[in-house]
Protein backbone atom coordinates (compact mmCIF):
# COMPACT_ATOMS: atom_id res chain seq x y z
CA UNK A 1 0.00 0.00 0.00
CA UNK A 2 0.99 3.60 -0.60
CA UNK A 3 1.71 6.26 1.46
CA UNK A 4 -0.95 8.05 -0.30
CA UNK A 5 -2.98 5.67 0.53
CA UNK A 6 -2.76 4.92 4.25
CA UNK A 7 -2.56 8.36 4.76
CA UNK A 8 -5.69 9.60 6.71
CA UNK A 9 -6.68 12.66 8.04
CA UNK A 10 -9.49 13.24 10.38
CA UNK A 11 -11.74 16.06 8.86
CA UNK A 12 -11.76 18.14 12.33
CA UNK A 13 -7.78 18.31 11.83
CA UNK A 14 -8.13 19.73 8.41
CA UNK A 15 -8.95 23.16 9.28
CA UNK A 16 -6.45 23.53 11.92
CA UNK A 17 -3.85 23.57 8.92
CA UNK A 18 -5.93 25.67 5.90
CA UNK A 19 -1.83 26.26 3.98
CA UNK A 20 -1.71 22.31 3.82
CA UNK A 21 -5.02 20.46 3.64
CA UNK A 22 -6.62 19.97 1.58
CA UNK A 23 -4.81 20.60 -0.80
CA UNK A 24 -1.57 19.62 -0.12
CA UNK A 25 -2.44 16.05 1.33
CA UNK A 26 -1.02 14.16 -1.21
CA UNK A 27 2.59 16.03 -0.93
CA UNK A 28 2.48 15.44 2.94
CA UNK A 29 2.44 11.28 2.28
CA UNK A 30 4.67 11.50 0.04
CA UNK A 31 7.41 13.70 2.00
CA UNK A 32 6.65 11.15 4.70
CA UNK A 33 7.37 7.88 2.33
CA UNK A 34 10.05 9.52 0.64
CA UNK A 35 11.81 12.76 1.95
CA UNK A 36 14.94 13.96 0.58
CA UNK A 37 16.20 14.51 4.08
CA UNK A 38 15.26 13.56 7.66
CA UNK A 39 16.50 15.68 10.54
CA UNK A 40 16.60 15.38 14.39
CA UNK A 41 14.78 17.90 15.95
CA UNK A 42 16.87 20.12 17.73
CA UNK A 43 14.11 20.35 20.54
CA UNK A 44 13.00 16.90 21.13
CA UNK A 45 15.45 14.50 20.51
CA UNK A 46 12.61 11.80 19.76
CA UNK A 47 10.86 14.15 17.00
CA UNK A 48 12.00 13.86 13.41
CA UNK A 49 11.62 16.09 10.84
CA UNK A 50 11.05 14.83 7.57
CA UNK A 51 11.49 17.42 4.67
CA UNK A 52 10.93 16.71 0.91
CA UNK A 53 11.07 20.47 -1.62
CA UNK A 54 8.64 20.53 -4.04
CA UNK A 55 8.40 23.24 -7.30
CA UNK A 56 4.63 23.41 -7.05
CA UNK A 57 3.87 24.27 -3.48
CA UNK A 58 3.55 27.90 -3.24
CA UNK A 59 6.04 28.47 -5.60
CA UNK A 60 8.35 26.48 -4.50
CA UNK A 61 8.59 25.68 -0.74
CA UNK A 62 9.86 22.21 1.65
CA UNK A 63 6.43 20.38 3.32
CA UNK A 64 7.86 19.21 6.84
CA UNK A 65 6.32 16.39 8.14
CA UNK A 66 7.30 15.98 12.32
CA UNK A 67 7.15 12.16 13.60
CA UNK A 68 8.12 11.66 17.11
CA UNK A 69 8.68 8.78 18.66
CA UNK A 70 8.53 6.47 21.62
CA UNK A 71 10.25 3.09 22.88
CA UNK A 72 9.18 2.46 25.85
CA UNK A 73 6.86 0.07 26.69
CA UNK A 74 5.98 0.01 23.18
CA UNK A 75 7.83 0.97 19.90
CA UNK A 76 5.42 3.67 18.29
CA UNK A 77 5.32 6.26 16.50
CA UNK A 78 3.42 9.74 15.52
CA UNK A 79 3.46 12.20 13.26
CA UNK A 80 2.49 15.12 14.99
CA UNK A 81 2.17 18.09 12.77
CA UNK A 82 3.42 18.90 9.61
CA UNK A 83 4.22 22.48 8.02
CA UNK A 84 4.85 24.45 4.50
CA UNK A 85 8.73 26.35 5.24
CA UNK A 86 10.98 28.52 2.63
CA UNK A 87 14.24 26.97 4.42
CA UNK A 88 14.99 24.21 6.91
CA UNK A 89 16.37 25.48 10.07
CA UNK A 90 17.71 23.78 13.10
CA UNK A 91 17.92 20.04 13.94
CA UNK A 92 20.97 17.55 12.69
CA UNK A 93 20.64 15.70 9.58
CA UNK A 94 19.98 12.08 10.12
CA UNK A 95 21.18 9.27 7.06
CA UNK A 96 17.76 8.05 5.59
Amino acid sequence: MAAQDSLSVHPSNAKNYPDLLPKYRDFIAETFAEPDQIRISARFKNARLFTRWFDNVSGGKYIVVVMISETFPVKRHWIITAYIARKLVGGETENK
